[in-house]
């Protein structure tokens, strides 16, 4: 590469243009092109465009036949770092490398652009198998698309008004996911399980409700509830109103003096949740209690909803298209 020259000094505007700040010349403007035309930099570059492609279809067969988050990781983490090799060979073996200094003044020179437009054309000068780096450029390009297609499938149903919609009214049985009527003689104080209303989807976010029983002594429920929680046993929604998660955990303190109320946690973020005053949020990210869900015991000890939730299901966010918060 030839040396460079010394720096112009700025323009003023409004002045004459002096020599020392016209444009450079094509006799003192360094500029160079170099064209590697290397059949075997063509070749690597497409093998490794080809491997990536075939790492994108991999990804896609480890999706459908397996569930193993190795085998998904590591063919679509193959497949974009081969297609990142790819490009690093193409930039350095195969374009042309080039350098080109370009001060100049004014801004318009169309001689200098149609230079420039010339140069352009360069960039397929040397390149002897552009038709097989064309198809393997298409291979990789389609096998890492559907790769990132085929993820798509695991975003799931939107979860709108419809899977979060609450099916409990007053009379409807709760059951196991067996579909199994569920007895007060099943929980015993400081127990927990969980429950679904009969004859309705189990898959509904709506419809998972937890039930626990602790000592009737310890229900501390507003006025308004009163009665929600007969013999110690109350029931709230599942699903925690921070992100949505599953409540899926209980503590019940042996020692009040590390633990002073039961209360339900969530794993997720360990927003923890009281059970006896009507699922307050006492610790953790949640915003709002759990929706709480009244119990009614029948004469043969079967368990049933008493009317429906206190609130909304999930977080505030689940139902912002219907205009509640």
């Amino acid at each position: 590469m030839s040396e460079l020259p010394p720096p112009r000094r700025p323009y003023v505007e409004g002045e004459q243009i002096p020599p020392d700040a016209r444009p450079y010349s094509a006799e003192d403007d360094p500029t160079s092109v170099e064209i590697p035309a290397s059949r075997r930099n063509e070749a690597i570059a497409a093998a490794l465009l080809a491997c990536a492609g075939l790492s994108g279809v991999g990804f896609v067969a480890a999706y459908v036949l397996t569930d193993s988050t190795q085998w998904l990781g590591a063919t679509l983490g193959a497949a974009f770092v081969l297609l990142g090799a790819a490009a690093v060979v193409a930039g350095k073996g195969i374009v042309p490398q080039e350098v080109v200094i370009e001060p100049r003044h004014p801004l318009e020179h169309p001689e200098e652009e149609r230079e420039t437009a010339a140069l352009v054309e360069y960039a397929a000068e040397g390149v002897s198998r552009r038709r097989l780096l064309r198809w393997t450029a298409a291979l990789a390009g389609t096998g890492i698309g559907a790769a990132v297609v085929s993820a798509t499938a695991s975003f799931g149903p939107w979860i709108g008004a419809q899977s979060v919609a609450s099916p409990w009214r007053r009379g409807t049985r709760l059951v196991d996911a067996n579909g199994d009527a569920i007895r007060l003689d099943q929980l015993a104080i400081g127990s927990f399980l969980t429950a679904f209303p009969k004859g309705a989807s189990i898959e509904r976010l709506g419809a998972l409700i937890i039930v626990v029983r602790i000592d009737p002594s310890l229900v501390d429920l507003p006025r308004s509830r009163r009665g929600w929680a007969p013999q110690g046993v109350l029931a709230y929604s599942k699903i925690c109103t921070h992100a949505g998660c599953a409540v899926a955990m209980m503590r019940y303190p042996l020692y009040a003096a590390h633990a002073p109320e039961p209360a339900l946690v969530c794993p997720c973020h360990y927003s923890t949740f009281e059970v006896a005053t009507g699922g307050n949020v006492i610790f953790g990210p949640a915003g709002r209690p759990l929706p709480q869900l009244p119990i009614a015991i029948a004469a043969d000890g079967t368990l049933s909803a008493a009317g429906p939730l206190s609130g909304d299901v999930g977080p505030a966010w689940f139902n912002v298209k219907r205009g509640s918060l």
